[in-house]
């Protein structure tokens, strides 16, 4: 993970660090352990690396290691753990009102809460998940599909999702490594796999929708856009060919992709064309949230904090207090941004955004 690190891939070095796995390991397709245990119950919770953060009405709700899910109902200053079935790593978390989310990570675990996060339910794992792939390729009739998916199927629930979208309580997805994608039209009870034109199998790191727009992104530059609800998949022209890490959608209606090496991109028309913003920062920007003025902030993996309006090229830089490697970032409720670490949780209340 260090090699990684200093390549300056933050979030996704924690998610892939801490996951622990690699193909050819001799993984046998059985449920690990760490899928039918629930997550501990322990004061060092509130200390553990977290990896994404979101609302859920005015609460926060944060995710991580081993399980672990934290919120928050004063905005950040304060976090109690909630009961999670699993002590799999959570990389993502998505909420569409304040009751009703979903969280997944590591060993293809996708996790329902009816809530606000309270409490959890399994809805899937990476051997449902391997299943689900190797039924579609069939169905089609792909022979290399075939192939791919059960070899997925041989090695077990070992492939991590990265990114989770709703659009509404029904309709969601979840993305990750080896361009895994699976939809649901029944909030979760059911699930299919998607067919994307991904012929390298390239890791998805964000997916962002609106309306029937949905967005995603990956490595080397991957960008994908669906204009039916994600029935149907066609590639974009990249901008950029180092990997972006996630997609955010203002309330001005613009598209922002963000990556290595400071890269973020800017998009008007849902993804027909980019426009480059200058973060000025030499590493990767990991996580951004939008803002309810039509702005949005992107964080850099050492904390960089960069104010972002919809008709600006240049990203302003804001004060910060310590760096911290930051994986995920929130607005709160109040206006302070919120945002989890492999650190722990951090509140930024001096900064004002909204």
């Amino acid at each position: 993970m260090r090699g990684l690190a200093q390549a300056g891939i933050a979030r996704r070095t924690a998610v892939l660090g801490l996951l622990g796995l690699a193909a050819g390991t001799g993984w046998s397709a059985t449920l690990p352990a760490v899928l039918s245990q629930p997550a501990l119950q322990t004061p060092k919770a509130l200390g553990a690396a977290t990896l994404a953060v979101t609302r859920a009405g005015p609460r926060l709700v944060a995710v991580g290691e081993r399980g672990t899910v934290l919120l928050s109902d004063d905005h950040g200053v304060s976090w109690k753990q909630a009961a999670v079935p699993v002590q799999a790593t959570l990389t993502c978390v998505r909420f569409v009102d304040e009751k009703t989310g979903w969280a997944a990570g590591h060993l293809g675990v996708v996790l329902r809460s009816d809530d606000g996060g309270a409490s959890w339910h399994k809805q899937m794992d990476g051997l449902q998940a391997a299943a689900l792939v190797l039924q579609a390729a069939q169905s089609a009739g792909d022979t290399k599909a075939i192939a791919n998916a059960q070899r997925l199927v041989e090695e077990g629930a070992d492939k991590p999702f990265f990114d989770l979208e709703f659009i509404d309580s029904q309709r969601g997805f979840a993305v990750g490594a080896y361009g895994l994608m699976l939809a649901t039209v029944d909030g979760g009870r059911h699930w299919t796999a998607v067919a994307l034109p991904n012929p390298k199998a390239l890791h998805l790191y964000g997916l962002r929708a609106r309306g029937d727009t949905l967005l995603l992104a990956g490595e080397q530059g991957l960008l994908l856009r669906s204009t039916d609800g994600g029935a149907s998949f066609g590639a974009l022209e990249s901008p950029y060919k180092g990997s972006f890490f996630g997609l955010l959608h203002s309330k001005g209606d613009a598209w922002v992709a963000y990556g290595l090496r400071g890269s973020a991109y800017r998009s008007t028309d849902a993804g027909a064309k980019w426009h480059k913003l200058d973060t000025g920062l030499p590493m990767a920007v990991g996580s951004g949230v939008a803002l309810p003025d039509g702005g949005f902030v992107l964080m850099g993996q050492a904390g960089d904090v960069l104010l972002g309006r919809d008709d600006a090229s240049v990203l302003q830089r804001m004060p910060t207090r310590e760096p911290v490697p930051v994986s995920g970032v929130a607005l709160a409720a109040d206006g302070s941004l919120v945002l989890s670490s492999l650190r722990g949780m951090r509140r930024l209340p001096a900064l004002s955004v909204n």
